[in-house]
């Protein structure tokens, strides 16, 4: 069993209030209002737990930093290319891709990650 951590507790909850996708750099920087002493090792090592355990996602996309999401539910994100935001799509999860995916493998797939690349809303007005 997993020993209880404030720091760990509120970066969760961080997570969970916040649907900006922050790196962990940004979720240190909110958290040491509260904890003035957290280390930026400290915020890593429990984004990393967190994630291993299922309880928050990793979004790496390539593209800069790692971000992190509160929202575990099946869903998609769209990464700007020019600015690196993340925001969730509102699109429902296309659950079939796991079966289509697996008619030509011979083990089991069972979930599946996407994510779209292009220009933000905010990137695109400044382009066009």
């Amino acid at each position: 069993m997993l020993k209880y951590s404030r720091q760990r507790e509120s970066i969760k909850k961080y997570l969970d209030t916040h649907r900006t996708h922050p790196t962990a750099e940004t979720v240190y920087q909110d958290l040491r209002q509260e904890f003035p002493n957290i280390s930026l090792g400290t915020v890593y090592r429990n984004l990393n737990l967190l994630a291993d355990l299922g309880e928050i996602l990793r979004i790496s996309s390539g593209i800069g930093p790692d971000r992190f999401d509160g929202k575990i539910t099946p869903h998609y994100h769209f990464i700007c290319t020019q600015c690196q935001t993340v925001l969730d799509m509102d699109m429902e999860p296309q659950m079939h891709l796991n079966e289509i995916a697996g008619k030509r493998f011979e083990g089991t797939v069972t979930s599946h990650v996407t994510h779209f690349l292009g220009l933000c809303p905010k990137c695109y007005h400044k382009k066009f």
